[in-house]
């Protein structure tokens, strides 16, 4: 008969690997994928390298679930503003002002989400993560076509253009050293809105 694990041993298992994955996640934010070697991602979480191998096949296959956990959340995050409260013009400034805003938070981890040199692996979900964000501000677009808000155009297009206008615009300043005062953040975050209501054809709201 074939061995089982008891429910015990899974749950020690799932909680071993998470916490894997978060120390994993914590090294991937300070030092990159490149550097994120199994031996790193092992003494950070306390354990053996060769324990790493329990849970993950290749570094490869952590590296994507480290990957798909972090912009997972941040696909959540975004998609809770632009279907929350408001109407779509005022849900798409917010949704462009909290994605940009928690990647300046967190830089090391946004730039190795949204431009970091990667495996091919990682390369891959990345793309595929990207489709998921224009696809929420396609949804946000179209309805504020629908409300008369913003004029008509392809909302696809749109949310591909901006998908690829805020990661452009963000990845100077999370890629170079040092943080910028408040001031500088709060200007970056205010262009970076302006923007995205300009490229929908919405009128930005005066600047008081």
């Amino acid at each position: 008969m074939a061995y089982r694990k008891t429910p015990a041993e899974i749950r020690r298992l799932e909680t071993v690997r998470d916490h894997l994955v978060t120390r994993a996640t914590e090294v991937v934010a300070e030092v990159g994928w490149a550097q994120a070697s199994v031996t790193a991602v092992a003494d950070a979480a306390g354990i053996a390298a060769g324990s790493v191998y329990q849970h993950f096949p290749s570094k490869a296959a952590l590296a994507v679930e480290v990957f798909r956990r972090a912009s997972g959340h941040e696909v959540e995050v975004l998609g809770e503003v632009l279907r929350g409260d408001g109407d779509p013009v005022e849900r798409l400034a917010g949704g462009v002002e909290t994605f940009a805003r928690r990647a300046l938070e967190n830089r090391g981890l946004a730039y190795a989400l949204l431009a970091a040199p990667a495996e091919p692996a990682v390369g891959a979900e990345r793309l595929a993560y990207r489709l998921r964000y224009r696809a929420l501000f396609a949804e946000t677009v179209e309805q504020g076509m629908a409300a008369g808000l913003l004029p008509p155009q392809n909302g696809r297009v749109t949310a591909a253009a901006l998908t690829g206008a805020i990661g452009e615009v963000l990845v100077d300043p999370l890629g170079t050293p040092g943080t910028p005062g408040e001031g500088g953040t709060e200007e970056l975050l205010a262009e970076l809105v302006a923007m995205a209501l300009r490229c929908a054809g919405a009128t930005p709201a005066p600047t008081p």
